[in-house]
């Protein structure tokens, strides 16, 4: 292997991070194959021998930026929900666990998702399914496996666990937040999630089951001749 051979990959690395950070910050159709090639630190002919165009750099950055956040989410379910112990504690965890993510190394891909949502209609329409593909549809269809088992243990009533998984997110969600900076509240955070929680699990709680009404008190029994 040459010494070019081993730096390809390196290369490569440079312009999806460098891609990233400018996709996050000005959108796909403001940031220019220029600008992602001086934050790579590379020349655009660089960014060429690895990717056709502008499209599929961007197509290549979504998917593995939604692979990477997918992973971390679902790692965060199994850590939670996989031996449940008190049900509504763990999901309030599960809950600021998420959010958390929203603050972590994974910020930019959050910042890429708002800046897409501000300019679907400009956004590849293949990039936008493989986002949902790998990302959100990946991550719902775990939750709601884990959903199902629980409800499967009778804790909760769930007839559509996919439903149900997508509440829940839509119920832990930093777009409940009326103010971003809030994620670095903490005490402000425990109280949204916890009442989206109570929400979920109100929701979602057992059926009673009904005893079939009698068509009149019952008539005791007649005695019998000794």
């Amino acid at each position: 292997m040459t010494e070019k051979t081993r730096g390809q990959p390196d290369k490569r690395r440079a312009i999806v991070n460098g891609a990233l950070t400018l996709f996050a910050r000005d959108g796909y159709t403001r940031a220019s194959l220029d600008a992602i090639a001086a934050e790579a630190g590379v020349s655009n002919r660089t960014i060429y021998n690895h990717f056709n165009d502008k499209a599929e750099l961007f197509q290549t950055v979504i998917q593995e930026s939604s692979q990477r956040v997918a992973d971390r989410l679902i790692d965060l379910v199994d850590r939670h929900l996989g031996k449940v112990v008190d049900l509504e504690e763990d999901l309030v965890a599960l809950g600021l666990a998420w959010l958390g993510v929203l603050t972590s190394d994974l910020a930019p891909h959050f910042a890429l998702v708002r800046q897409i949502n501000a300019e679907v209609e400009h956004i590849p329409p293949v990039a936008l399914t493989a986002w949902q593909e790998i990302g959100p549809n990946h991550v719902r269809h775990e939750l709601a496996n884990r959903l199902r088992q629980i409800a499967d243990r009778h804790t909760l009533t769930i007839d559509d666990p996919a439903l149900a998984a997508g509440h829940l997110m839509l119920l832990i969600s930093a777009d409940n937040l009326t103010d971003r900076s809030a994620l670095h509240d903490k005490a402000e955070l425990t109280a949204m999630v916890s009442a989206g929680i109570r929400t979920f699990l109100y929701g979602y709680k057992p059926r009673e089951r009904h005893r079939p009404e009698s068509a009149g008190p019952a008539s005791a029994p007649r005695p019998t001749k000794p």
